[in-house]
Protein backbone atom coordinates (compact mmCIF):
# COMPACT_ATOMS: atom_id res chain seq x y z
CA UNK A 1 0.00 0.00 0.00
CA UNK A 2 0.97 3.30 -0.64
CA UNK A 3 0.17 7.18 0.84
CA UNK A 4 1.54 9.91 -1.14
CA UNK A 5 1.29 13.33 0.49
CA UNK A 6 2.72 17.08 0.00
CA UNK A 7 3.23 17.70 3.70
CA UNK A 8 4.05 20.95 2.10
CA UNK A 9 4.47 23.09 -1.08
CA UNK A 10 7.20 20.91 -2.45
CA UNK A 11 7.69 18.67 0.67
CA UNK A 12 6.59 15.04 -0.05
CA UNK A 13 5.96 12.24 2.37
CA UNK A 14 5.78 9.06 0.72
CA UNK A 15 4.80 6.42 3.13
CA UNK A 16 4.97 2.36 1.64
CA UNK A 17 3.41 -0.60 3.99
CA UNK A 18 2.98 -4.21 2.94
CA UNK A 19 -1.00 -5.19 1.91
CA UNK A 20 -2.65 -7.11 4.86
CA UNK A 21 -6.72 -8.29 4.90
CA UNK A 22 -6.51 -8.11 8.41
CA UNK A 23 -5.79 -5.57 10.97
CA UNK A 24 -7.19 -4.68 14.58
CA UNK A 25 -9.97 -6.36 16.47
CA UNK A 26 -10.92 -8.33 12.94
CA UNK A 27 -7.47 -10.66 13.52
CA UNK A 28 -8.32 -11.23 17.06
CA UNK A 29 -11.88 -12.40 16.59
CA UNK A 30 -10.78 -14.67 13.59
CA UNK A 31 -8.12 -15.85 15.57
CA UNK A 32 -10.08 -16.77 18.82
CA UNK A 33 -12.89 -18.74 16.67
CA UNK A 34 -10.24 -21.01 14.92
CA UNK A 35 -9.12 -21.41 18.35
CA UNK A 36 -12.42 -21.71 20.27
CA UNK A 37 -13.45 -24.34 17.11
CA UNK A 38 -10.36 -26.33 17.61
CA UNK A 39 -10.74 -26.93 21.59
CA UNK A 40 -14.06 -27.27 21.39
CA UNK A 41 -13.59 -30.45 19.00
CA UNK A 42 -10.33 -31.46 21.42
CA UNK A 43 -12.39 -31.49 24.57
CA UNK A 44 -15.42 -33.24 22.56
CA UNK A 45 -12.76 -35.80 21.29
CA UNK A 46 -11.38 -36.20 25.45
CA UNK A 47 -15.20 -36.92 26.61
CA UNK A 48 -15.68 -39.50 24.27
CA UNK A 49 -12.87 -41.47 25.20
CA UNK A 50 -9.78 -40.18 23.09
CA UNK A 51 -7.93 -37.93 24.89
CA UNK A 52 -4.78 -37.89 23.45
CA UNK A 53 -6.09 -35.51 20.41
CA UNK A 54 -6.40 -32.83 22.99
CA UNK A 55 -2.82 -32.37 23.40
CA UNK A 56 -2.50 -32.53 19.97
CA UNK A 57 -5.65 -29.85 19.44
CA UNK A 58 -3.23 -27.32 22.00
CA UNK A 59 -0.46 -27.63 19.46
CA UNK A 60 -2.20 -27.20 16.39
CA UNK A 61 -3.40 -24.05 18.09
CA UNK A 62 -0.07 -23.10 19.28
CA UNK A 63 1.51 -23.50 15.85
CA UNK A 64 -1.42 -21.54 14.51
CA UNK A 65 -0.97 -18.30 16.44
CA UNK A 66 3.00 -18.40 16.04
CA UNK A 67 2.62 -18.71 12.69
CA UNK A 68 0.06 -15.65 12.98
CA UNK A 69 2.37 -13.71 14.94
CA UNK A 70 4.93 -14.30 12.41
CA UNK A 71 2.53 -12.90 9.44
CA UNK A 72 1.45 -9.62 11.60
CA UNK A 73 4.94 -9.02 12.59
CA UNK A 74 6.08 -8.84 8.84
CA UNK A 75 2.75 -6.58 7.99
CA UNK A 76 3.75 -4.14 10.87
CA UNK A 77 6.89 -2.92 8.56
CA UNK A 78 7.06 0.53 7.40
CA UNK A 79 9.30 2.70 5.14
CA UNK A 80 8.91 6.35 4.95
CA UNK A 81 10.22 8.42 2.30
CA UNK A 82 10.85 12.11 2.50
CA UNK A 83 11.48 14.36 -0.10
CA UNK A 84 12.03 18.12 -0.93
CA UNK A 85 14.37 20.28 -2.91
CA UNK A 86 16.74 19.63 -0.84
CA UNK A 87 17.22 16.45 0.82
CA UNK A 88 15.86 12.59 0.58
CA UNK A 89 15.48 10.83 3.63
CA UNK A 90 14.76 7.47 3.82
CA UNK A 91 12.99 5.70 7.44
CA UNK A 92 12.25 1.83 8.17
CA UNK A 93 11.09 -0.02 10.98
CA UNK A 94 7.99 -1.45 12.73
CA UNK A 95 6.20 0.53 14.96
CA UNK A 96 9.04 3.03 15.71
CA UNK A 97 12.16 4.04 12.90
CA UNK A 98 14.61 1.67 13.37
CA UNK A 99 16.84 2.77 10.27
CA UNK A 100 17.10 6.25 8.49
CA UNK A 101 19.27 7.28 5.70
CA UNK A 102 19.65 11.01 4.66
CA UNK A 103 21.30 12.45 1.53
CA UNK A 104 21.34 15.84 -0.25
CA UNK A 105 19.17 14.80 -3.61
CA UNK A 106 21.07 16.37 -6.20
CA UNK A 107 23.41 13.26 -5.07
CA UNK A 108 21.01 10.46 -4.85
CA UNK A 109 19.79 8.64 -7.87
CA UNK A 110 16.68 6.26 -8.17
CA UNK A 111 17.69 3.27 -9.56
CA UNK A 112 14.90 0.40 -10.74
CA UNK A 113 16.01 -2.56 -11.77
CA UNK A 114 14.04 -5.50 -13.22
CA UNK A 115 14.64 -8.96 -11.56
CA UNK A 116 13.95 -12.07 -13.73
CA UNK A 117 10.44 -12.65 -12.27
CA UNK A 118 9.58 -9.05 -13.65
CA UNK A 119 9.70 -7.81 -9.82
CA UNK A 120 11.17 -4.65 -9.29
CA UNK A 121 13.72 -3.21 -6.93
CA UNK A 122 13.99 0.34 -6.13
CA UNK A 123 16.79 2.15 -4.30
CA UNK A 124 18.69 4.79 -4.38
CA UNK A 125 22.10 4.99 -4.93
CA UNK A 126 24.76 8.13 -3.56
CA UNK A 127 28.17 8.48 -3.02
CA UNK A 128 28.97 4.50 -4.00
CA UNK A 129 26.02 2.66 -1.91
CA UNK A 130 22.45 1.76 -2.71
CA UNK A 131 20.50 1.64 -0.36
CA UNK A 132 16.99 -0.25 -1.40
CA UNK A 133 13.46 -0.07 -0.43
CA UNK A 134 9.62 -1.29 -0.86
CA UNK A 135 11.06 -4.62 -1.21
CA UNK A 136 7.50 -6.30 -0.02
CA UNK A 137 5.24 -4.05 -2.31
CA UNK A 138 2.96 -5.80 -5.27
CA UNK A 139 2.66 -5.67 -8.92
CA UNK A 140 0.65 -3.03 -8.91
CA UNK A 141 1.87 -1.08 -5.83
CA UNK A 142 5.98 -1.11 -7.77
CA UNK A 143 4.17 0.60 -10.89
CA UNK A 144 2.41 3.07 -8.84
CA UNK A 145 5.55 4.08 -6.60
CA UNK A 146 7.77 4.37 -9.81
CA UNK A 147 4.84 6.36 -11.75
CA UNK A 148 4.70 8.70 -8.80
CA UNK A 149 8.50 8.67 -7.72
CA UNK A 150 9.24 10.09 -11.58
CA UNK A 151 6.16 12.90 -11.32
CA UNK A 152 7.51 13.95 -7.82
CA UNK A 153 11.62 13.62 -8.77
CA UNK A 154 10.58 15.44 -12.16
CA UNK A 155 8.51 18.30 -10.50
CA UNK A 156 11.65 18.97 -7.95
CA UNK A 157 13.80 18.96 -10.66
CA UNK A 158 11.85 21.89 -12.48
CA UNK A 159 11.99 24.10 -9.33
CA UNK A 160 14.64 27.03 -9.66
CA UNK A 161 17.81 26.63 -6.93
CA UNK A 162 16.75 28.21 -3.33
CA UNK A 163 12.53 27.35 -3.39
Amino acid sequence: MIKIQETKENNFLIELLPNHSLFGWSRIIFLGSISATCLTVGVFFFFMGAPLILPFAGLEIGILLGCFYLSFRWSQQREMIYINYEKLTLERGRLIKEQSWEEFRTFAVLQVEIDRYENKNFSFQSKGKEYGFGKFLNQDDQDELQAELTKIIAKLNTLSPGL
